[in-house]
């Protein structure tokens, strides 16, 4: 019998610990000039799922994804109630996909928030010529791939 039930589950990179790696960062980093931008779910306080597109994903440092939240709608809503998140990753033609689980923290000011805008490609920040977006910092707390955990806290 496995030391942690969680074990079960197949082989991890890291287990305990959040390492977002080069290739994610690489991947992440051209996912909307790819043509792949990140599919987001979340849910309300009613727990009524939602799923968008985001175009500004990136990795943030080794355990935190952002992305700059310029729509300010339904999406920006969920997490305003429930922070708990997961994004999609997928390219088929590199045969790469990542789910990420974590926990949002909305930011609307701040040198944190700066960053992350200053992080943000183009043409998400020419969509906000006001600069009126919030940038969500996303605490991974498990990733997976086709069916296994790779990392978790």
């Amino acid at each position: 019998m496995p030391a942690y039930p969680s074990e079960a589950r197949g082989p991890r990179m890291n287990r305990f610990v959040i390492d977002l790696n080069d290739e994610m960062r690489q991947a992440l980093e051209t996912a909307l000039a790819d043509g792949l931008p990140v599919i987001v779910a979340t849910s309300g306080a009613a727990g009524m799922p939602d799923l968008a597109y985001k175009g500004s994903v990136l990795v943030w440092d080794k355990d935190h994804l952002a992305w700059w939240e310029r729509a300010h709608g339904t999406t920006q809503k969920n997490l305003e109630e429930n922070p708990q998140v997961c994004l999609l990753y997928r390219n088929p033609a590199k045969r790469q996909a990542w789910k990420y689980f974590g926990a949002v923290e909305l930011l609307s000011d701040g040198p944190v928030r700066e960053g992350i805008m200053a992080r943000t490609p183009q043409v998400e920040l020419d969509r906000d010529p006001d600069r009126k977006g919030v940038a969500v910092l996303i605490r991974v707390d498990r990733v997976m791939q086709a069916g296994q955990v790779l990392q978790e806290r």
